[in-house]
C-alpha cells in the first residue's frame, strides 16, 4: 500500500474492548500521579469546597451555612474533612465517588458555566488512597436530608456502601486512616500550616480542629475593598503569604483587555513582592504561587515569571488556565504566555512606582539585589532606563552608581577585566580612581550600554585596547639589545616585555595576565566538556581562536620610573650591578604576582632568596668603618 492511501476499515467482528487492570490503574493514579501526598489534603478540601458550591446551584433559597473543617487525631492516625455542602445520594456515590474520571463537578460547570467551581478530572478522590490505608465516606444528600450513607473502602478497588445514620445537617466526612509512613499528616498544627497555604484564597472558611479562626482567614486585598491604605494591605498580604523573606515592597497584577490570550490579553489577578532575600548572580529565589478558581495549582510556578526576577515573589489567581491531570502544574498554552507576559509588565511598573513613590524603600531594593539589577537591566530596555544612574555597581571603592564612576573618572569609567590582586590592585590604588569590578556578575556588559548610551569614554583594563590607554608608548623605542637585555633579566616563560610609560612613576614594572590566553587554557582544559554547554563552548573557542595563547602575561616596564632609568644607565655604563639590581626587580615581580590571580611562571621561594643575595651583594661595596646597627632598643634613641 502507498504511503498515505487510506485504511481499510476493521471488521467490526475483530474489535475487541481494551481490558481495564482496576487495582493497578488505581494504584499508578492514587501513587504516581501527585507529586507529594499533601496533594491529598487540597484534593478532599477542594472536593468539599465544589460541594457547597453545587449546593449553592442546586438549593439557592435553603438555609445553608458553608464551612469546612478538617480534623486530625494522631492517636487514631486519621485526618477528617467535613463539610455542609451538597452531600452525594447513593447513586451519586457509585456514579462519581467510586467511579474513575466521571466527575459530577466537571459536569455542572459545563451545564452551569460556574467558574467557581475547581474540579475538572474526576480523578481527586484517587489522591486519598496515595496517603491512607483506608478511606471512609459519610455523607447525607441536601436532596434526602433523612438519608446517610457511608462507603468504605481499602486501597481504592473494592469499596462497599452501607445505610448509616442521618448527619444533622447535610454534607459529608471523608475520614482517612492513614499510612504508616504518612502518620506525620495527623498534626492539626502541620494542617494550618499547609491548609493556609493551599485554601487562602478560598471564599468558604476552613477550619482545622476546634478552632474558631479559619485558616484562610487573610485579607485578600485584589479581591476585598480595603479602606484607606491599599498599599498597607498588599505589605500584609505579603508578609502572611511569604514563606521565605521579608517583603520589601508590593505591587499589584491586574487583568489585561485585548481580543484574546494570542493577543495578551488575561483574566489573571494577584500580588507579586520584592523579596529581602540575598540573590548573587545566577541564584534564583523566584516564589510564584498560582490559584486555580481559589485553590493552589502550582505552588512552584517560577516559570511564570522572567528568569531576571530572581528576587520576586507573588501569589496570582486565574479561571483560564488549564491544569494538568495532577493539578500541580499548568499547560503552556497562549493563556499560559498571556500571563507570562502580563507578570513581565507586572514587575517593570511595579518597580517604576516603588522609585517613584517609595524612594527609601527604592534605595533599600537596590542595595539588596543591586547585582542582580544589573542583569535585569540587560534584559529590558525598560528597567535599563529605570536602572541606568541609580543601580550600584562593585567596584575597588565600594559600590558606587556607574554616574559617581564617571564622575571619578573624568569622565571616563574605568573597569577591570581582571579579579585584581598583586600588581593590579597597586596600580588601581595608584590611580586614585575607582575601578569596576569587571569579573562580577553583569557588570561589564552593564557599563557597556552605560558608556554607549551616555556617550562617555569605558576603559576596559587588561583588554589590548584599555591597556594602550593606561600605558603609553614609550616617547623613543629601545634599542634591540636592551629590551633582549631586559626580557632576558626580567620575563619568566609565557611573559612579553613591553616598555611603557604610566602613572605612578614610582611603581617600576606591571604584570598583567592575557584575559583572552586564560580563557582559551580554561575552555581548552580536557573537562570544559563536562563544565561547559556545547554551545557556550564553540562560541568561546570561536573568540579565542585569534590568540595562539604563547603571551599569558604582558610584562609592562615603566620607562618614566628613576629606578628603571637608573637600571638602564648602569647597563649602559657597563656597571657590574646592573645584573644585580636586575634580579632584585624580578623578585619583587614574582612576590607581588604570586598575590595576583594571573600566572606567576617564577618560583617563589627563589625570588626570595634572589632578594637575600641581591642585599648581600649590594651591601658587600659599602666602605669599612661604617658604625655598626645597634641592637639595644635604647640605642633607637628612646626607650623600649
Amino acid at each position: 500500500m502507498s504511503e498515505g492511501a487510506p485504511t481499510e476499515p476493521t471488521p467490526a467482528e475483530d474489535l475487541r474492548t481494551t481490558e481495564v487492570d482496576l487495582g493497578g490503574l488505581v494504584n499508578v493514579l492514587a501513587t504516581h500521579l501527585y507529586s507529594t501526598p499533601l496533594v491529598a489534603l487540597r484534593e478532599l478540601v477542594q472536593n468539599a469546597h465544589d460541594s457547597h458550591t453545587r449546593r449553592f446551584l442546586e438549593d439557592p433559597d435553603g438555609e445553608h451555612r458553608p464551612r469546612i473543617r478538617v480534623r486530625a487525631d494522631a492517636t487514631r492516625r486519621t485526618v477528617a474533612i467535613e463539610d455542609t455542602g451538597a452531600g452525594l445520594t447513593e447513586p451519586e456515590i457509585h456514579a462519581y465517588l467510586a467511579t474513575v474520571g466521571t466527575g459530577y463537578t466537571r459536569m455542572l460547570r459545563e451545564l452551569t458555566g460556574n467558574q467557581e467551581l475547581i474540579g475538572a478530572f474526576g480523578l481527586g478522590f484517587l489522591s486519598a488512597f496515595s496517603v491512607a490505608d483506608e478511606v471512609t465516606v459519610t455523607t447525607t444528600s441536601h436532596r434526602e436530608p433523612r438519608l446517610g450513607h457511608r462507603y468504605r473502602s481499602r486501597g481504592g478497588e473494592q469499596y462497599q456502601v452501607d445505610p448509616a445514620p442521618a448527619r444533622p445537617e447535610p454534607g459529608t466526612v471523608v475520614e482517612l486512616a492513614l499510612k504508616a509512613e504518612h502518620a506525620h499528616l495527623a498534626d492539626e498544627h502541620a494542617l494550618r500550616e499547609v491548609l493556609g497555604r493551599y485554601c487562602v484564597l478560598l471564599p468558604i472558611p476552613v477550619y482545622v480542629g476546634d478552632d474558631d479562626r479559619p485558616v484562610n482567614a487573610v485579607q485578600v486585598p485584589w479581591r476585598q475593598a480595603v479602606d484607606g491604605d491599599q498599599y498597607g494591605a498588599r505589605m500584609r498580604f505579603a508578609t502572611a503569604f511569604g514563606r521565605r523573606f521579608e517583603p520589601l515592597t508590593a505591587f499589584p497584577v491586574l487583568p489585561v483587555q485585548g481580543e484574546g490570550a494570542a493577543e495578551g490579553a488575561t483574566d489573571a489577578v494577584g500580588l507579586l513582592w520584592v523579596q529581602d532575600g540575598g540573590t548573587y548572580g545566577s541564584s534564583d529565589n523566584r516564589d510564584l504561587a498560582v490559584y486555580l478558581r481559589g485553590m493552589l495549582l502550582a505552588e512552584d510556578a517560577r516559570d511564570l515569571l522572567p528568569s531576571w526576577a530572581g528576587f520576586i515573589g507573588g501569589a496570582v489567581e486565574s479561571s483560564r488556565l488549564t491544569p494538568t491531570a495532577s493539578r500541580e502544574d499548568l499547560q503552556r498554552d497562549e493563556h499560559y504566555r498571556a500571563l507570562q507576559k502580563a507578570l513581565t509588565d507586572a514587575i517593570v511598573d511595579g518597580l517604576y512606582e516603588t522609585a517613584r513613590l517609595r524612594p527609601a524603600v527604592w534605595r533599600r531594593i537596590l542595595t539588596r539585589h543591586g547585582q542582580e539589577l544589573l542583569g535585569a537591566a540587560l534584559c529590558d530596555d525598560r528597567l535599563f532606563t529605570l536602572l541606568a544612574d541609580d543601580v550600584p555597581v562593585p567596584t575597588s571603592q565600594g559600590d558606587l552608581t556607574a554616574g559617581a564612576l564617571r564622575a571619578s573618572g573624568a569622565g571616563a569609567v574605568h573597569v577591570a577585566l581582571g579579579s585584581g590582586g598583586g600588581f593590579e590592585e597597586m596600580l588601581y590604588r595608584a590611580m586614585r580612581v575607582p575601578i569596576a569590578r569587571g569579573d562580577r556578575y553583569a557588570v561589564l556588559p552593564f557599563l557597556r550600554r552605560y558608556a554607549q548610551l551616555r556617550g562617555c569614554r569605558l576603559v576596559e583594563l587588561g583588554s589590548e585596547q584599555g591597556n594602550r590607554e593606561l600605558f603609553r608608548d614609550p616617547e623613543r623605542p629601545l634599542p634591540a639589545e636592551e629590551s633582549a637585555w631586559l626580557a632576558g633579566a626580567l620575563a619568566d616563560p609565557g611573559e612579553q616585555l613591553v616598555p611603557a610609560r604610566f602613572d605612578p612613576p614610582g611603581l617600576p614594572l606591571v604584570l598583567v595576565p592575557d584575559r583572552e590566553a586564560e580563557l582559551k587554557a580554561r575552555i581548552e582544559d580536557d573537562q570544559a566538556d563536562a563544565r561547559i554547554p556545547s554551545a557556550a563552548l564553540r562560541l568561546a573557542r570561536a573568540f579565542t581562536a585569534r590568540t595562539d595563547g604563547e603571551v599569558k602575561a604582558r610584562l609592562y616596564l615603566n620607562l618614566d620610573c628613576p629606578a628603571v632609568r637608573d637600571l638602564l644607565a648602569a647597563y649602559r655604563t657597563g656597571h657590574t650591578g646592573s645584573a644585580t639590581a636586575a634580579g632584585l626587580l624580578r623578585s619583587l615581580k614574582v612576590i607581588m604576582a604570586a598575590a595576583s590571580t594571573g600566572p606567576a611562571e617564577g618560583d617563589l621561594g627563589a625570588a626570595l632568596a634572589g632578594i637575600g643575595t641581591a642585599v648581600s651583594a649590594l651591601t658587600a661595596a659599602v666602605p669599612a668603618g661604617l658604625p655598626d646597627v645597634p641592637d639595644s632598643p635604647g640605642a633607637l634613641g628612646g626607650d623600649a
